[in-house]
């Protein structure tokens, strides 16, 4: 995995603050949005080839990559309105969303209020589900971690995302640590904090009048796989792929397979 600076970053105005994006391309509008400690960075090399026949934009989420911070708690609420201040910005009316994880989130906030806006939904390592009792306690002991040190906070959470007893994965580690390392600590907490209090959203999944479609790690430590196979069998028109041997970040462990399955899903819906 590389990254470039290629491709030329626009800013508009949310709220007093600036949010980050990209858009590059022609054809049907497939908007990108990244996870946790990520950044519109991790969509570079999908976007360069997807570019060719698609229009893709790319966006950072609040407190990450070029995005600045709102508040000291970004909801998944707070969030999608940042995106769809973008998605506005640029006369989108039809839209495909990949969702990374976080991004799934958000995805799923944004869906709830603008359902004729969307032509499918990916949720690519990502959840319909809120936050139970035992998570939001673990995500009140991290947020006390990042208040204390940050990088201790990221050296401990990266390489988990990746299936490393399939491979060692140390170069793409290293690459998401640097991504992560951007973010500012109250970017880190107040993710935290509004993943830990976001909405349970699976009725959305359920009653999507748009295909829905689930990318899974089979060795996901975040996001138990069993849980998204039942989640992705929910709607009418959902589907799903199972990822052999591969943890939480697929666009990275099996990045030809995710792309081509993006691709395809864009291109029959």
């Amino acid at each position: 995995m590389t990254f470039d600076d290629q491709v030329r970053e626009q800013f508009i105005k949310f709220k007093n603050i600036n949010i980050s994006f990209t858009d590059t391309g022609k054809g049907k509008a497939v908007v990108f949005l990244h996870g946790f400690l990520e950044s519109k960075k991790i969509w570079e090399p999908f976007a360069k080839q997807l570019s060719k026949t698609q229009r893709v934009i790319t966006i950072d989420l609040l407190g990450h990559g070029k995005t600045d911070c709102l508040s000291y708690v970004h909801t998944m609420e707070e969030m999608a309105e940042a995106v769809q201040k973008v998605l506005h910005h640029l006369k989108l009316r039809k839209y495909f969303l990949i969702g990374h994880s976080l991004g799934g989130y958000v995805s799923l906030a944004l869906a709830e209020n603008y359902p004729d806006n969307i032509k499918g939904l990916c949720m690519f390592h990502s959840s319909s589900h809120s936050d139970n009792e035992q998570k939001q306690k673990d995500r009140d002991r991290l947020i006390k971690v990042v208040k204390r040190n940050p990088k201790i906070f990221i050296d401990e959470a990266v390489p988990n995302l990746f299936n490393t007893k399939y491979k060692p994965y140390q170069e793409e580690i290293n690459q998401i640590k640097e991504l992560a390392e951007k973010t500012s600590k109250q970017g880190i907490i107040a993710a935290l904090e509004g993943m830990k209090i976001r909405l349970e959203r699976e009725v959305i999944v359920k009653f999507a009048p748009y295909p829905v479609l689930y990318i899974i790690g089979e060795e996901d430590n975040i996001l138990p796989c069993n849980d998204l196979i039942k989640q992705a069998k929910l709607p009418e028109n959902g589907a799903y792929v199972l990822l052999k041997n591969v943890g939480h970040m697929g666009f990275i462990e099996a990045a030809q397979e995710t792309y081509y399955t993006i691709k395809q899903f864009v291109k029959k819906n």
